[in-house]
C-alpha cells in the first residue's frame, strides 16, 4: 500500500476525520451543533476512546478509507504503488 502518497492526499484525511467524528456524534446522539465548547469536544473524544464499540466503528471507517475495493486484500494496484503524489485528474 502506498501510504506515503495517501497521507499527502487531503481527501484521505477528510475521510478519516469525518468518519471518526460522525461515528462519535451518532453514537452519543449528538449533532455538530451540540459541540459548542472545547470541554464538550474533549468529553466526546474521551468517551469514544473508552468505548470498545465506538472504537470498532471508528476502525471500520479507517478501514474503509484505507481499503481499495478494486484490488484484492489491503493493497493498492501496481500502478498506484508507483505514484509519488496523489493522481490528479
Amino acid at each position: 500500500m502506498n501510504l506515503r502518497v495517501r497521507i499527502k492526499n487531503p481527501v484521505f484525511w477528510v475521510q478519516i476525520i469525518l468518519g471518526a467524528v460522525a461515528t462519535a456524534l451518532a453514537y452519543a446522539g449528538l449533532t455538530a451543533a451540540d459541540l459548542t465548547t472545547w470541554p464538550a469536544l474533549w468529553e466526546l473524544v474521551k468517551n469514544t476512546f473508552t468505548n470498545p464499540y465506538c472504537l470498532f466503528l471508528v476502525a471500520s471507517n479507517v478501514w474503509s478509507a484505507l481499503n481499495d475495493p478494486t484490488t484484492s486484500g489491503l493493497s493498492d494496484s501496481d500502478r498506484a504503488k508507483t505514484y509519488e503524489k496523489p493522481l490528479e485528474k
